[in-house]
């Protein structure tokens, strides 16, 4: 049996699947990794990604923050690949319970799912600091320097940076749809960003696919590893 025909089995077999996905579902959509420090980022940024992207950062320099947020974190033409699109067909088919993701562009949800646990966020939430009124990420795209609010007061995009902690509500939904799983796929990520990587620890079921391009530090306990492209391989699967 391939590893194509034993995920096949293992999803028609599960009713309540949830997928855990991070940054390498979105790079199939054209999105960069941000979290990679390469030669473009240290001749362009004074500072690496993992600095600017921090919470001390935001509060001290940011105009620096959003000359790269702008650059490097809005790909709002982004369109959804063929593994949003197949979660989305799993989950209209009452087969897939919940998508918990790292990622913070919203693509899931533009390609229909419903049940999604953004636990960095979104880039199409933005928030004034001071009154808290709400704005979209056109706003922030189309303005120059710090978004301002008409109240005077910086409008933050609604993301966990670095220093921050993950918002418990969502939490606390991912912890108890990976809990009550009988199925969990997880799929590009490396699972080295915590404290995300460690809501695996609370599936207990027999069905964990790990789908990367790269090996994990859970391999070891996954009952099916496929290596690839995550968008590839969903493509294939048919919908019971």
């Amino acid at each position: 049996m391939t590893d194509l025909e034993q995920l096949q089995g293992m999803i028609s077999a599960s009713r309540r699947i949830v997928f855990f996905g991070g940054a390498g579902v979105s790079t199939e959509s054209g999105i960069a990794d941000f979290r990679g420090v390469d030669g473009l980022y240290r001749q362009k940024y004074r500072y690496p990604p993992e600095t600017i992207l921090s919470h001390t950062f935001f509060m001290t320099h940011r105009k620096e923050f959003f000359d790269f947020y702008r650059d490097k974190m809005l790909a709002l033409g982004a369109q959804p690949n063929a593994a949003h699109k197949k979660l989305a067909e799993l989950e209209r088919a009452g087969k897939l319970t919940a998508v918990v993701t790292q990622n913070i562009d919203g693509l899931h949800q533009k390609a229909g799912s419903r049940n999604v646990y953004e636990l960095h966020g979104s880039v199409l939430r933005n928030t004034c600091m001071s009154c808290g009124k709400k704005y979209g990420a056109e706003f922030i795209r189309n303005s120059e320097g710090v978004p301002t609010c008409e109240c005077g007061g910086a409008v933050k995009p609604d993301v966990v940076l670095y220093e921050e902690g993950l918002d418990q509500r969502t939490l606390a939904g991912a912890v108890d749809a990976i809990s009550r799983a009988d199925m969990l796929i997880v799929g590009g990520t490396s699972l080295t960003v915590y404290p995300a990587a460690g809501l695996v620890d609370y599936y207990r079921g027999s069905r964990l696919v790990l789908i990367n391009r790269t090996a994990t530090q859970l391999d070891g306990r996954a009952d099916l590893v496929i290596t690839g492209s995550i968008g590839e391989t969903l493509a294939q699967i048919r919908v019971p």
